[in-house]
């Protein structure tokens, strides 16, 4: 029997897994002083995932918040452009604190969002991602790492904090499987969202790596 409608969708806000009446995104630290001591990964193959990231958050309409370090100080620059150019109209909260759960107008604009489910990249690893999430765990968030949209200051140091925020309740996944999870089925009217999005992160995944795929045929 053929199939071509898409099973019925549970409920968007009760659903245990993601979806994007259910969650929020969030990238702290994405500023180019953080990328220049990353140490795990490169530049490249963070962007790869992060942007994806941005993509899906604009595609699917879900809550975006964007935190810098150090902006008003003087020490830092902003967000990189490349990131920015997919979350136009998101403003970015500054702290002075690396510790971004820390900061009261971060704390405020999680909060707003009304979601218990937080998608979240930063860098370092270590630091600007592993902190906040340790926080916002005791408070009963759900946090979702996005391992390939980060980076530390060595491997040892990604992936000791990639443990502890596992050892924490954390559940790591990536940004391919996040936009997977909040498209769900490909008969859905809304599917042809994540094609885009996926098949330009299969296309910016072979200039980084020479190799790739595509969902075009699906």
């Amino acid at each position: 029997m053929s199939k071509t409608q898409p099973e019925p969708v549970r409920d968007p806000q009760g659903d245990h897994l993601l979806t994007p009446q259910n969650s929020a995104i969030v990238f702290i630290d994405f500023q180019p002083g953080q990328y220049a001591t990353i140490g795990s990964t490169t530049k490249e193959e963070i962007n790869l995932g992060a942007i994806t990231l941005a993509k899906l958050a604009r595609a699917y309409e879900v809550p975006t918040i964007v935190s810098t370090v150090g902006v008003d100080l003087g020490v830092n620059e902003g967000t990189i452009p490349e990131l920015m150019a997919e979350l136009q109209g998101v403003e970015e909260i500054d702290r002075t604190g690396v510790n971004s759960w820390e900061d009261a107008d971060f704390r405020a604009a999680v909060r707003a969002t009304g979601r218990r489910k937080i998608i979240m990249a930063g860098l370092w690893t270590e630091v600007c991602l592993a902190f906040p999430t340790l926080d916002m765990l005791r408070e009963g968030y759900e946090i979702y790492p996005v391992v390939d949209a980060v980076g530390g200051v060595s491997t040892v140091s990604h992936e000791s904090a990639i443990t502890r925020m596992v050892q924490a309740g954390a559940q790591p996944t990536t940004s391919v499987a996040v936009g997977s999870e909040l498209m769900r089925n490909w008969a859905r009217e809304d599917a042809d969202k994540f094609r885009a999005v996926i098949n330009d992160h299969f296309e910016r995944s072979r200039a980084v790596h020479g190799t790739g795929g595509s969902l075009s045929d699906r």
